[in-house]
């Protein structure tokens, strides 16, 4: 009877197992969990939700939801895409609801619903928990086919040494941002529909900014900080971080300062729609403009030093904060190691990679999960084609 070893018992490696189990019950599955739970990453994600996936509206290319693997998962999502996932859960008694922000969610807002799921589905495989891998090559030679899924590795892959590959890395890539400003931390709970870059570089991205205690966090900051992991690790997280605050450029921006101005002449500057009011007096402090002159007499020199802060505001970064217990990083097995077709590592067949562990990941939005459950799939039918 064949056998295989899926290394790491989280997504990616449960969700191989799962097909593997469906498409040949005949074959030994062994699950090897290095933790005493299988699946605890999923069962914190999205803040114990499980966003589990992403409709991917609004996504023009891969690469802004993928900055690491877009090629690869490229492939992937056309063998299983996230309208299987969300067939694949609802099928199996998992209900689940699509959000505004286009993440899909059980409907019970409860992760252990998609864990509960996965562990019905892996039943019949043989799950050892407290079981670390230390060297691959042992279970190549014990297996027919291994496949690893150990997720994130913030400490290297040292259980791969010997094989000869070329790995990438880790740094972390999902964080928020640590700004000394008291100013802008006093506005914590704010959030803003703004778009943020690193200065000198051309990474930006786009969406809820969430002002907070020790400085930025939300979408937007998470999304930046996916995009720029390896800038932001090679300059030990320092550097200036760009807010535009309106989300427009210095055109639009002027033209509705100038017809806010034109509506209300005899209104003080400090009263306006344009943004919360806590947030726009501390903008006009940044501008060197006093709440309480007119619009009439903003002039040209105060109208452009507003248009320069609501478009170009900076504030020095001095440091990364982790994003909630959610650890994401970039790095991992390159994928030049890979075959993109099967998963299959070219210089060792019978090996397989899934998931994180790979040089692949994505921003917040359920789309790691989305990578995890993909990868998985294709690895399982990989392993069952080549029977």
């Amino acid at each position: 009877m064949p056998s295989v070893a899926i290394i790491g018992a989280g997504a990616a490696g449960c969700f191989c197992a799962a097909e593997l189990r469906r498409r040949a019950p005949e074959l030994s599955v062994t699950l090897l969990e290095a933790a005493s739970k299988p699946l605890a990453k999923v069962a914190i994600t999205g803040g114990g939700r499980c966003n589990l996936t992403n409709s991917f509206e609004g996504i023009r290319s891969l690469s802004e939801a993928y900055p690491r693997g877009e090629r690869i998962m490229k492939r992937a999502l056309q063998v299983f895409s996230q309208k299987d996932t969300v067939e694949w859960f609802q099928s199996r008694g998992v209900p689940l609801v699509l959000q505004p922000d286009h993440c899909w969610f059980p409907q019970s807002q409860d992760a252990q619903d998609i864990v509960r799921c996965l562990l019905r589905a892996v039943k019949g495989t043989d799950l050892r928990l407290n079981s670390r891998v230390d060297n691959v090559q042992a279970l190549l030679q014990s297996y027919d086919f291994v496949v690893v899924t150990t997720g994130g590795a913030p400490k290297g892959l040292p259980f791969l040494e010997g094989l000869g590959l070329e790995l990438i890395p880790p740094v972390p890539s999902l964080f928020t941002f640590t700004i000394p400003d008291p100013a802008l931390r006093s506005l914590m709970g704010l959030v803003v529909e703004a778009s943020i870059g690193l200065a000198g570089t051309s990474f930006k991205a786009e969406g809820p900014l969430l002002i907070t205690d020790w400085g930025l966090s939300g979408p937007a900051t998470l999304k930046l900080s996916s995009y720029a992991a390896r800038h932001l690790a090679e300059s030990g997280y320092k550097g200036t971080v760009t807010v535009n605050w309106l989300d427009a450029n210095e055109a639009q921006a002027r033209e509705l300062l100038q017809e806010t101005a034109s509506q209300n002449p005899q209104k003080q500057i400090s009263t306006t729609h344009l943004l919360q009011s806590r947030l726009w007096n501390h903008l006009l402090a940044k501008a060197g403009l006093r709440p309480d002159i007119r619009w009439a007499e903003l002039g040209s020199k105060g109208l452009n030093r507003l248009v320069a802060v609501l478009t170009a505001d900076s504030y020095p970064l001095t440091g990364k904060s982790k994003f909630r217990e959610e650890f994401v990083t970039a790095g991992g097995v390159a994928l030049s190691n890979i075959n993109p077709n099967t998963l299959e590592c070219k210089q060792h067949p019978g090996l397989y990679f899934a998931g994180e562990v790979l040089d692949l990941d994505a921003i917040t939005g359920g789309f790691n999960l989305q990578a995890a459950w993909s990868t998985g799939y294709v690895c399982a039918q990989s392993i069952v084609n080549s029977l």
